[in-house]
């Protein structure tokens, strides 16, 4: 059977909540100040498993997981469109730190036991819950890949000073769409959208510009190298080298964390290769399982 949302996604009281059938199974419709949820949930899961959530990183979407979680159909997961993107975008305000993002991702966890797989961003998001501060909570795992985290490591070597990295070229958050999306998938790739996905798009500008003026700052907002969970990392064996130095450097300097690379990957790993992605989300749940239960690390399907 379908599975039904169990977070709300912020502050406000307890509101209704409204489903539609969608071809991936039962998703939350947006009420009030709700973020769009979707869970899917075995026909026969494992007793006292962990919810897998997955989070996506910046100018994406929940949707964006759909091949990946095709392929752990044995396991319960909840993606969902972060605050400010696609049918999260009536959510405001946006948030404008990344703690404000870490607070989301607890209320959709709600205390339930569960490993947490952030891709880009999502993966900076994932971290950081991790490691809000009294502990890590239900959270058994998390898994990153490929996270930006501008004040250390290789990336603190490419970073500017504070003053330059809060900023963006243009303060046209339309615009600043179409720059991101120009330079992290080609110009190519661009052009060739139609116009409609343009403008969706660009109506995810205000909180894509919002979480790169968080992001791109060289003030810790947390330490990756205190976790106390099992941490797994990947990298694409084709993303930019500044990409696999930093999850490299992760993997050293995190105690006990483990290295996954997807062969012939770059960034965008989740839509190239939902196959390999769907093994690196089960590397992490294999770190959160008893030692004694393999079924948590089932082969991809």
């Amino acid at each position: 059977m379908m599975g039904q949302s169990h977070g709300q996604a912020n502050a406000a009281p307890a509101l209704a909540r409204h489903w539609r059938l969608t071809l991936e199974g039962w998703a939350t419709m947006p009420a009030d100040n709700q973020l769009s949820i979707t869970e899917h949930t075995p026909a026969h899961p494992l007793p006292g498993g962990p919810v897998i959530v997955l989070v996506h990183g910046s100018l994406d979407r929940a949707g964006s997981f759909a091949r990946v979680t095709r392929r752990l159909d044995d396991v319960h997961t909840v993606t969902y469109d972060r605050r400010g993107y696609h049918r999260s975008r009536h959510v405001v305000p946006v948030h404008t730190t990344v703690d404000g993002h870490i607070d989301d991702l607890v209320a959709i966890v709600d205390g339930r036991p569960a490993v947490v797989v952030g891709h880009s961003f999502g993966g900076t998001v994932a971290l950081g819950t991790a490691l809000r501060s009294g502990g890590p909570g239900s959270i058994l795992a998390v898994a990153a890949y490929e996270p930006p985290l501008p004040w250390l490591g290789p990336w603190a070597v490419r970073a500017r000073p504070h003053s330059e990295v809060t900023q963006w070229p243009t303060d046209d958050p339309d615009v600043v769409a179409e720059q991101f999306f120009r330079r992290m998938v080609g110009d190519s790739s661009w052009d060739r959208l139609p116009e409609e996905t343009k403008a969706a798009r660009r109506a995810d500008g205000v909180a894509l510009a919002a979480e790169i003026a968080a992001i791109r700052s060289t003030d810790a907002p947390f330490d990756v190298t205190a976790l106390t969970v099992p941490a797994v990392f990947g990298r694409g064996s084709a993303s930019l080298p500044h990409q696999r130095q930093s999850v490299a450097w992760l993997a050293e300097h995190v105690p006990g964390a483990d290295l996954v690379e997807i062969e012939g990957a770059a960034h965008g790993a989740h839509l190239t290769h939902p196959d390999a992605f769907a093994g690196f989300v089960r590397a992490a749940i294999a770190r959160a399982a008893p030692p004694h239960d393999a079924r948590y690390a089932a082969s991809d399907r």
